[in-house]
């Protein structure tokens, strides 16, 4: 137990009996100190809530033409996700039968390096299939790491399939359709540049990468058409 004494100094001048009808005498002021000391909290909490908030929208079509081969692209187009055929194993795997993981590759935004790893559902539909986003996970920079719980992402890609094509070339289209969207509270390192800058340049990120994805997408369909042939003939 914590305690004080308090002893009173010593009056040097003789004081009059007037002023003091007891004598004065040494006394002890003791303090107990039974429980931790609490002080107010305050009002002025920082969370999530009160960053500011940056979205960010980019959408992208492409589409490629098909040589008609001897099965239709339709027909390989139309088959359940579990019989589709991933060509580039080392950025994408196959966790089950609809589901699919994906390693997008690393780029730069404000000097940090990000890697986004997505983790889709392929539904099949009448003249293609619809690619959705389940989840985003992002890798890279540790401040880029630290936004895992501060950001939201959507992505919906349709992929389609014209099936009407020219009896004397006969081409088909394979068209997708895709955009991506991103709400992320500001990180705190960044709350000095305007938030229209911020959704600008990265709106011209995810337009970059959906330039580099979906060629590249495309250009997996057809490659697992072809198997799709060679393992069927």
């Amino acid at each position: 137990m914590a305690s004080l004494t308090y002893y009173s100094t010593a009056i040097k001048h003789q004081p009059s009996p007037s002023l003091f009808k007891t004598p004065i005498s040494t006394t002890s002021i003791h303090f107990t100190h039974s429980s931790p000391i609490e002080f107010p909290k305050s009002p002025f909490r920082i969370s999530s809530e009160l960053a500011p908030k940056a979205r960010l929208i980019a959408r992208r079509k492409e589409t490629v033409p098909v040589q008609q081969l001897q099965r239709p692209l339709l027909e390989y187009m139309s088959l359940p996700a579990s019989q589709y055929s991933v060509l580039d194993a080392e950025r994408i795997e196959r966790v089950d039968n609809n589901t699919f993981r994906c390693f997008v590759y690393r780029f730069k935004f404000f000097s940090f390096e990000v890697c986004p790893v997505l983790l889709v559902r392929v539904e099949e539909q009448r003249d293609g299939c619809c690619i959705k986003l389940l989840s985003c996970k992002l890798e890279g920079s540790p401040i880029v790491v630290a936004q895992n719980d501060k950001f939201e992402a959507s992505m919906v890609n349709r992929i389609s399939c014209d099936s009407k094509q020219s009896n004397s070339s006969g081409i088909q289209e394979l068209t997708s359709d895709a955009v991506i969207e991103v709400s992320i509270d500001v990180p705190f390192p960044f709350r000095a540049i305007p938030v229209q800058m911020i959704e600008s340049s990265g709106a011209r990120v995810l337009d970059q990468i959906l330039m580099i994805m979906l060629p590249r997408f495309m250009a997996q369909v057809i490659g697992g058409l072809a198997k799709f042939i060679a393992l069927h003939h």
